[in-house]
């Protein structure tokens, strides 16, 4: 089955390896997205979020802070989100593009962890579809581990990178293989590697929002930010330059 089949489309049905696997949480998620009014911005930013297991003793406080990113990046005018999340065997589900990030962070919160292997590869696969049927500008990716052939993740980043979405990644907890992972896939789309926990939670706010306004006005916009003083475009910058 191709990895195209294997993230939702663009009506948000659920695919996956294995249909039946499609839960009542994955149905209510994707019922909620279909409420929210998909938004005719500029701007793109896929944000997905690693939901199996291995995150479950750190899940609520997670939820906290990718909430406040979430809400960081709402502040940002122009700009269109999509939630996709992973979890258990083969389950992938995005929502519709939305404006209201408010509403993503609500459909967060019905999302609890289950166990399987991430699916990293569908995250990027997504993003190079997406990307192909209209610019997607940015790509958010917060998780913790990294369970799949690195090699076959760097040539998905890498066609990416081609394609000119940068992948911004967020890694919760200390994985030694999955940071290595984790920069090699930032270094090959142009974006950037961040360490994730609860100590850092004001500043990962700062940076998703310096994100979102990249994705919603380019590199003028960020240093535009900059050079208001505020503190995640000051992160972000060196790295986008």
């Amino acid at each position: 089955m191709s990895d195209k089949r294997d993230i939702v489309d663009k009506k948000g049905s659920a695919l996956s390896h294995d249909q039946s696997s499609s839960s009542g949480d994955i149905a209510e998620f994707l019922n909620a997205a279909k409420r929210i009014k998909p938004s005719s911005g500029m701007g793109r930013l896929i944000i997905a979020l690693d939901a199996t297991m291995s995150r479950q003793p750190t899940w609520d406080r997670a939820c906290g802070i990718q909430a406040e990113m979430f809400g960081a990046a709402g502040t940002v005018g122009g700009l269109s989100m999509q939630l996709v999340y992973f979890r258990g065997f083969g389950e992938c589900a995005a929502s519709k593009w939305v404006v209201n990030a408010n509403a993503l962070a609500n459909l967060m919160t019905r999302i609890d962890c289950r166990g399987g292997q991430t699916q990293i590869r569908k995250v990027l696969r997504h993003a190079i579809d997406e990307t192909r049927r209209k610019k997607v500008q940015a790509l958010v990716y917060i998780g913790d581990c990294v369970e799949e052939d690195v090699d076959d993740l760097c040539a998905r980043a890498g066609e990416l990178g081609l394609l000119g979405v940068p992948a911004f990644i967020f890694q919760e907890g200390r994985d030694a293989h999955a940071e290595r992972a984790f920069r090699e896939i930032a270094r090959l789309t142009n974006g950037a590697y961040f360490s994730f926990d609860s100590a850092s939670a004001r500043e990962l706010a700062e940076l998703l929002k310096a994100t979102a306004v990249y994705a919603s006005g380019g590199l003028k916009a960020l240093e535009d930010l900059e050079r208001k003083g505020d503190a995640g475009a000051r992160l972000l910058l060196p790295h986008m330059r």
